[in-house]
Parts: C-alpha cells; structure tokens; sequence
C-alpha cells in the first residue's frame, strides 16, 4: 500500500489539490450569494390595523440602504378589466393659503431610510380615489357601471441606493365577504420584489405605462 502511495504520490497530490480548489470554490459561491441576498433591495407592502377595508396599507423599506419612492400604483381588478391610479401625489394640500406647502404636505414622493415605514392611507381611501378618479362610485364591491371589484394590487417603484436602474415591489390583496364585512386576503404570502435584471425590465415597463 505504502508502495502505491509513493509511486502515485504526484498524482494524489493533485487531486487533493484540486478537491481542496473546489470546496473553496463551493464555500466562496456560498459566501458569494449570501452578500449579495443581504445586499438586495427589499420593500415590503402589508396591511395593518385589521384586515378590513379600514386596514391601513404600509409600505416598509427593509433594505440595507435607503430607497427613493418613484411611483405607488394602486391597481383595481374588475370581472370588466383593471383601472388604476398613481397615488405618489397628494389629492390636496394641506397647506394653509398663503403659505409655501412643503414637499411632504404634497407628495410621497422621496427617500425612505432603511428599516423605515409609513402607510399611504386606508385599503378604502385608496379605492375610493382610484374610482374617483376614473368616475366609477362603488358600493359592497361593485360600481356604478356594474363592475364587479375582485382585488387591489399596489405597486412600488424606487431607486435603491446608488443604482440608477429603478427596482419594484408589487402584492395583491382579493376582496372578499366575510363575517367582518369586506376584507383583505392577500393572493401570496410574501411582497414580490423586482430586482433582478430581468424584472427590472418590468418595473421600467410599469413606469413607462405611467410617463405615456
């Protein structure tokens, strides 16, 4: 055996070598997709206080940077077709006449500091005004025009840190009755985010659907 050994000593030199080269390798790919999960862009939509129409919906920023709000589309889903509304501006300002309103009293539009949140309004006040907007007064889930009201799906698009390529995040709460009245049931159980390659592609699509 010792014989063997010495005689095939170069050759078992390098395998080891290379079973050494791989599982470094391995560990490297590992410590690779780790660092660069930590350092993905996550914005989480959710609904808070009750799971009602009343619920608010929060919008938190979990990423390890800051992020810049774009857009937030609240989208409808109808039995007929989908409307939507971009509600990134306030409807009104809540400035004093006379006075200069500051950008916060106008718009939601800016940054969010990492491991920060806020909340855009009720799930009502944010269905109500994307029917406002498009002249579609509703009532129990369905509007004047005989829609039928099946589900919200909000939108967030930003700028995460230095990138210049806009990121996205998107969930889908059904409408549905229950003993509580209208509820929110979310369709999945986590937020879908957009940060790769080729789903950025989608967020750019979502912004030009906005800016045509």
């Amino acid at each position: 055996m010792m014989d063997w050994v010495s005689q095939n000593s170069s050759a078992i030199t390098a395998l080891t070598s290379l079973c050494t080269l791989l599982v470094w390798l391995f560990y490297a790919q590992l410590l690779y997709l780790n660092f660069k999960r930590q350092r993905q862009p996550k914005i989480i939509i959710n609904r808070g206080f009750g799971r009602t129409l009343q619920a608010r919906c929060v919008i938190s920023n979990m990423s390890p940077e800051p992020i810049f709000i774009e857009h937030i589309i609240a989208i409808l889903h109808t039995d007929q077709g989908a409307i939507s509304r971009d509600l990134i501006d306030f409807e009104e300002s809540t400035a004093k006449e006379g006075e200069v309103s500051r950008l916060v009293e106008t718009t939601r539009q800016g940054p969010m500091l990492s491991g920060s949140y806020n909340h855009i309004g009720s799930f009502r006040d944010i269905i109500d005004r994307v029917l406002r907007f498009h002249g579609l007064p509703s009532e129990d889930f369905r509007t004047t025009d005989g829609r039928t009201l099946q589900a919200i799906e909000l939108r967030v698009i930003a700028v995460y840190g230095s990138e210049d390529s806009p990121v996205g995040a998107s969930r889908t709460f059904a409408l549905t009755m229950s003993s509580e009245g209208e509820v929110l049931v979310p369709t999945r159980l986590d937020t879908r985010r957009y940060a790769s390659r080729p789903k950025r592609r989608v967020v750019r699509r979502w912004m030009r659907e906005q800016n045509g």
